[in-house]
Order: structure tokens, then C-alpha cells, then sequence
């Protein structure tokens, strides 16, 4: 029998690209499969069509925002399979927050957490003594030249989610206006205030490009308050100086909760000529024993609880895990359905240009809640 290879696609940086490759040359030895990874940039694979991918690609790293699109448009496989009901179960239980059934919609499941982020709060160790706690706290460092805050598209919709669910007025995830137009217009306002403190770069900049220029040996970047975790830049050596993450700063009374839910979730592609193979890899690459061993020590950041609690794996990255667990817990999914990722650059580009132009805030958020009825 002829060996089996597939084809897999994920995003171009350590944490996206080095665990799945190091996981699947172990899956060969195990099973015989082999899996040949690629790689696009964040900004191409946030944004390109997963239709397309999936003509190619027999697994495919996704955003769960995608599951809506992806199910009507019929490329991907379900995961739910007869037979397996058990190890869902395992891995249903292991989700951190709201990972595995973001990835749920149409009453099917359409993708395994592979990776669990939201946005969280990183801080330089040796700039601050400890994290910022509040939303004034981090006004005072912008004010003396010590925050960045990527925003570039899709992050300042991010920010923006994140904002206003933690001050008690949660985004619209189905059809219908997106927020309250005067509770909008507060988290615009809050947005204006902090975007005229920090360097304007930060409209060009994503999570990664703050990072690079934040672990600089000399870098003044004491804190970025909303930011999706980057847990290679934790581990010591990974760049000139070490990055801890915390919970987020409260902008209101609530606790940590409201932060826009990220990660990454491995597909299935419906057009795969190996699906059962494909199936299998998917299974075992999210499951607690490979979450938290080999997918851990090769630079990923766990979508599985057993990794999040693990001593060893908090031990390698400065308590990352532990460090930000609440604000994962209480983290708020994105809508899902399908129209909603043009939605998400379209918003993102309104609030931009909103913000640099000094636009009033009452016009930027019915624009964003007529774009967002629009692609409902």
C-alpha cells in the first residue's frame, strides 16, 4: 500500500507553523501519514477564503469566525462523526472558555481548538513591576510614552468588541444593530482617547509587529492592554527581553470578561482524498495528551485546559497559561454567520478612518451597525 501524504495550511509565524510540523512528523512515525505544511502570512490568513484553501489543502488551520461561510459554501467536513462520540466529549471538556464550541454552528462541529487566544494584557517585567489593573492605569502609561495597541485591521474591531463587553454592553452577534448607539459612542470615545496617547504607527501594526518592537532590549513599551497572546514571546531567549501576559485591565466593574475570543481550530477539507486520515491527524493533534507534551514544547500555544493547568508548560512561559486564564474564560465569541468576515474588515477599515479623522463618534458607530445589518 502506497504511503499516504496530505497537504496542511496554517499561518506564517513559530507559534502557527513549528508545533504542527513537529506534531506531524511524530503522527508519521506513528501512523504512517505524512503531512506537508505550508504557511501565509497572519494578515492573508485571517482574510483569505477558506473555500479556496480547502480545493487545495486537506487540513486547514481556521479562525472560528469562518464557520458560518465555511458551511454554506459545503468545504469543509464535518467533525462530528459516528463513532467518536466519546473523545469529543473528552475534548468538549477540555475546552478552555468558549474554544471548542466556537467552532459549532448549523448544529455541526467544524473544527477541533488547536490554539486558544483572546485578547489579553502584555507587559514588560522589567519596565513595570506588575500589570496594569484598570483602564486609567493605562492612560497614565500612554501618557508618559510606555503603551502601544495594535490596530490594524481586523484589531481595532477587536478592541472595540472587547471595550464594550467589558463594561456590560456586549457587540450583537445576529441579525440586528451591533451595540446601542450611546454605549458605541462611549467605546469610541474611549478608543480616540488612547489612539491620540500612543504612536500612530499602531494603524499599520498587528499583535506581531507590536511584539517585535516591544522586545527590543531598549524598547520604552511598558504595556499593551488589548492584545491577542503570543505565548513564544514568554519564553525566555525567544527575543532580546521577555513579554509576561496578564489578564486585561477593567474598564469597568466586571472582572476580566468581554475580551474578543481568538485561537485556531484544524479543519477538514470536504474535497480531501484521504479524509479519514485527515479526520484522524485532526482528532489526535487536539487531543490532551498531544496538547500538552510535544504540541507545548515546540513553540504552540495549547487550545486544550490539560495544557493550560500544566506546571511544566506554565513553568516554560512565565505562568502564561495561568496568567490569563480568567480573561479566556470570560471571553466573548464573535458572530459566526455567513456574510460576517467582510463585515469584520469593513468595520475595522470604518473605525480607522473614523479615528484618524477626528470623525464623531455617533456617525463611525451607525455606520458600524448599518454595515453589520447589511451582512446579516
Amino acid at each position: 500500500m502506497s504511503k499516504v501524504t496530505l497537504k496542511g495550511m496554517t499561518w506564517n509565524h513559530p507559534r502557527g507553523y513549528d508545533p504542527m510540523v513537529a506534531c506531524s512528523r511524530l503522527f508519521e512515525e506513528q501512523t504512517g501519514t505524512a503531512i506537508h505544511w505550508e504557511k501565509r502570512s497572519l494578515q492573508d490568513f485571517e482574510t483569505y477564503p477558506v473555500e479556496e484553501l480547502a480545493r487545495i489543502y486537506d487540513l486547514i488551520v481556521i479562525d472560528h469566525p469562518h464557520v458560518g461561510q465555511i458551511t454554506g459554501e459545503k468545504c469543509l467536513l464535518p467533525l462530528d462523526v459516528s463513532g467518536r462520540e466519546a473523545e469529543r466529549e473528552a475534548l468538549k471538556k477540555g475546552s478552555v472558555g468558549a474554544s471548542y464550541p466556537s467552532y459549532l454552528w448549523d448544529g455541526r462541529q467544524w473544527g477541533f481548538p488547536i490554539d486558544a487566544a483572546t485578547q489579553v494584557q502584555a507587559y514588560r517585567p522589567d519596565r513595570i513591576a506588575k500589570p496594569a489593573a484598570t483602564w486609567q492605569e493605562v492612560l497614565d502609561l500612554a501618557r508618559k510614552g510606555q503603551v502601544l495597541l495594535p490596530l490594524r485591521p481586523p484589531h481595532t474591531l477587536m478592541t472595540f468588541y472587547t471595550l464594550s463587553a467589558n463594561r456590560g454592553h456586549p457587540c450583537q452577534t445576529e441579525a440586528g444593530q451591533l451595540i446601542d448607539p450611546a454605549a458605541g459612542a462611549e467605546t469610541v470615545e474611549m478608543m480616540r482617547e488612547i489612539a491620540d496617547l500612543i504612536d500612530p504607527e499602531c494603524f499599520e501594526m498587528d499583535p506581531i509587529a507590536v511584539f517585535e518592537r516591544m522586545a527590543l532590549a531598549d524598547s520604552p513599551i511598558a504595556c499593551v492592554p488589548l492584545i491577542y497572546g503570543y505565548i513564544n514571546y514568554s519564553i525566555e531567549g525567544f527575543r532580546e527581553s521577555l513579554i509576561k501576559f496578564a489578564d486585561i485591565p477593567v474598564a469597568g466593574n466586571l472582572g476580566p470578561i468581554g475580551s474578543a475570543l481568538g485561537g485556531t481550530g484544524i479543519a477538514v477539507s470536504a474535497f480531501s482524498s484521504h479524509p479519514q486520515q485527515a479526520l484522524d491527524f485532526a482528532y489526535w493533534i487536539s487531543g490532551a495528551d498531544i496538547q500538552r507534551s510535544l504540541y507545548t514544547s515546540s513553540g504552540g500555544q495549547a487550545g486544550h485546559a490539560a495544557a493550560w493547568e500544566d506546571d511544566a508548560a506554565n513553568a516554560a512561559t512565565a505562568d502564561f497559561y495561568r496568567g490569563t486564564r480568567a480573561t479566556l474564560e470570560g471571553a466573548w465569541v464573535r458572530p459566526r454567520h455567513d456574510g460576517y468576515m467582510a463585515f469584520q474588515q469593513r468595520g475595522s477599515d470604518r473605525l480607522n478612518e473614523g479615528l484618524k479623522g477626528k470623525q464623531s463618534a455617533a456617525v463611525i458607530v451607525a455606520d458600524l451597525n448599518r454595515l453589520f445589518a447589511e451582512s446579516c
